[in-house]
């Protein structure tokens, strides 16, 4: 009957307590030391960042509750989230982070003995490493785990592995490197070398009190395996006074339960009963339900070995009569219960944060479409205007060209009537000179007809024949000077064609034909500050008197001539953004005739 009451209390402990450190973890217990507190801040950070929907923070957030879930031997957590905090880091393609996150992944997959995941993070590190040394450390610990079935060829690698973590001072991982060296060296039953590679370990391991600690209770563990009782005895009971020394409970019941271990297997259960019960007293006091039940337990487990059936009920019915007491001291319940609350509310808001990437993704790709659909809008109104525009560049090319060949019908009619009054007049020898002249003038002015600029050499001997063919038919009435200034080459200055020429026509025709007595025509090319100034300037009968005596078809005529050119001049400054101006003026009194002038910038031919 008390066996079997004894076995029930052993149940209802381990229903009403969660699983805690086993037996292979003794050495974990002080990381364990407010553990549940720092899981629990982590968690709220995570909480705030996704809450804040900061992909930066929140990847941080992950890999630091997943650190403190490794730090307390919780694998399983630790992958989770260190998954997670990959995925974040993915989505922000930060290179440095991947490796690191994907490389403690790697050994936390291989703790849980999951090697083939293992070996593929390490290699996915390796490659996406940024730093030639991290390549060859995670392709050390690749191979390594590769050749599992040669334990001389593992060996190798960890060595290496050691060096170049000693290269680069990165302690934590060296001293890592030396344990696993460690438990190599113990599958090879070299114990004197296990503990060797340990104490390497610890001197990497000076800054975590934490790590040292549990070194320590490795290198006593070796000990005790090897009937060195005094030795393991040694180092667990100097860790002990250190723990007293400095308040360290959780450190200090672990080295009690140690220290216990050591007793059962030295054959001195008395002694180890002791320290079970001052582990378990102790436990109590502070409140550590985890450790309570694991003292209990032990020394519940010896009490059945040695049939001590009335020592079980009474340490039973001490238990539970502490049992309310402990529960309320036991502020790690608290913690977990609250890492529930606040892990529930991760997992709402990861679920939130879907959503909301799944809405932003969606308006994003309408955003993308909505522009794309504009920039295709603006590029096919763009070509539009571009071809509209290029339709009235053409269309002014066009109706320049078309006044350009607009050829005076006065001039062709007048030019004819010369030659019959000179051949009716038994002139032939005028005649046969006006006609040569007349078609080299034609000629000139047809090859240019499609040329908006010609040199100004060009122009200025075009009108020179022009001018010789007037004054051959009205040589009692005007003589004639060209004056081109010195500055100006006529070779590379170009000038708008057939734009001067209706204007000498004007001159003649209009002014000095009817000039009583004989009259001078003036044409000079000036350069004034950069602008080419083309003066005609006549002391015909001028402008008033002219129009007086025209006919209706005359007026018709002298006005379509000026108008042409205005159009001409219009269409050139707005083709070739010129600025080309003319002025027309009569001479006032007494002088006689009329002045034109005509600006235009200076053009060189390139």
């Amino acid at each position: 009957m008390r066996i079997l009451s004894i076995g029930f209390g052993l149940l209802l402990l381990v229903l009403l307590f969660p699983q805690g450190i086993t037996a292979q973890q003794v050495s974990t217990v002080n990381a364990k030391k407010s553990a549940n507190a720092k899981i629990s801040k982590a968690a709220e950070e995570l909480s705030n960042s996704l809450n804040e929907n900061d992909e930066v923070k929140i990847a941080g957030s992950y890999e630091k509750l997943a650190q403190e879930f490794i730090d307390i031997a919780d694998y399983t957590k630790g992958e989770e989230y260190l998954k997670k905090a990959l995925e974040s880091y993915t989505r922000l393609n930060r290179k440095p982070d991947l490796a690191r996150v994907t490389r403690s992944l790697a050994r936390v997959q291989e703790n849980q003995s999951k090697y083939k995941d293992a070996i593929q993070n390490y290699q996915i590190a390796g490659e996406i490493a940024t730093e030639k040394n991290q390549e060859l450390v995670n392709q050390s610990d690749a191979k390594r785990l590769k050749s599992a079935a040669n334990p001389a060829a593992q060996y190798n690698y960890v060595n290496a592995k050691i060096q170049l973590l000693e290269k680069e001072s990165r302690k934590e991982e060296v001293a890592d490197a030396y344990v696993q060296k460690a438990e190599m060296n113990l599958q090879q039953k070299d114990k004197a070398e296990a503990i060797e590679s340990y104490n390497q370990a610890i001197s990497f391991a000076k800054d975590k009190p934490e790590t040292v600690i549990k070194l320590k209770n490795e290198i006593a563990k070796v000990y005790t395996a090897d009937n060195q009782f005094d030795a393991a005895l040694g180092i667990s009971e100097k860790l002990l006074k250190e723990a007293r020394s400095k308040k360290d409970f959780d450190t200090e019941i672990a080295q009690l339960q140690s220290i216990a271990t050591i007793y059962f297997k030295k054959k001195e259960p008395e002694k180890a009963v002791a320290q079970l019960k001052a582990a378990y007293e102790l436990a109590t006091r502070q409140g550590k339900t985890d450790e309570v039940k694991k003292s209990l337990s032990q020394l519940l487990d010896y009490y059945k070995k040695t049939g001590k059936d009335k020592e079980s009920i009474l340490l039973y019915e001490q238990f539970f009569r502490n049992f309310e007491k402990l529960i309320h001291a036991d502020s790690s319940l608290a913690d977990t219960k609250n890492f529930q609350v606040t892990e529930e509310k991760i997992r709402q808001l990861e679920k939130e944060k879907v959503l909301k990437d799944e809405l932003i993704a969606k308006k994003n790709t309408f955003n993308y479409f909505l522009i794309g659909s504009i920039v295709l809008l603006l590029v096919f109104f763009g070509l539009i205007i571009k071809a509209l525009y290029a339709i009235k560049t053409k269309n002014k090319e066009i109706a320049l060209q078309s006044l350009r060949r607009e050829m005076n019908p006065h001039f062709i009619f007048n030019s004819l009537n010369s030659v019959n009054q000179f051949i009716s007049q038994n002139r032939e020898l005028e005649a046969n000179k006006y006609l040569t002249s007349y078609s080299n003038l034609m000629r000139n002015m047809m090859e240019n007809s499609n040329k908006d600029f010609i040199a100004l050499g060009s122009e200025v001997e075009q009108l020179r024949k022009y001018l010789d063919l007037e004054h051959m038919r009205f040589e009692d009435q005007f003589d004639y000077q060209i004056t081109v200034d010195d500055n100006l080459d006529a070779e590379t200055i170009l000038i708008p064609n057939m734009i001067i020429q209706p204007h000498l026509e004007n001159a003649i025709w209009h002014g000095l034909r009817y000039k009583e007595g004989k009259g001078l025509l003036q044409l000079g090319f000036y350069l004034k500050n950069g602008t080419v100034s083309v003066v005609i300037d006549d002391n015909g009968i001028g402008l008033t008197k002219s129009q007086e005596l025209k006919t209706k078809n005359q007026k018709v005529h002298q006005s379509r001539g000026l108008t042409n050119t205005k159009e001409r001049i219009s269409l050139l400054n707005e083709l070739y953004k010129k600025e080309i101006t003319l002025s027309l003026q009569e001479k006032p009194e007494p002088e006689t005739g009329t002045i034109v002038v005509i600006n235009f910038p200076l053009i060189e031919r390139i």
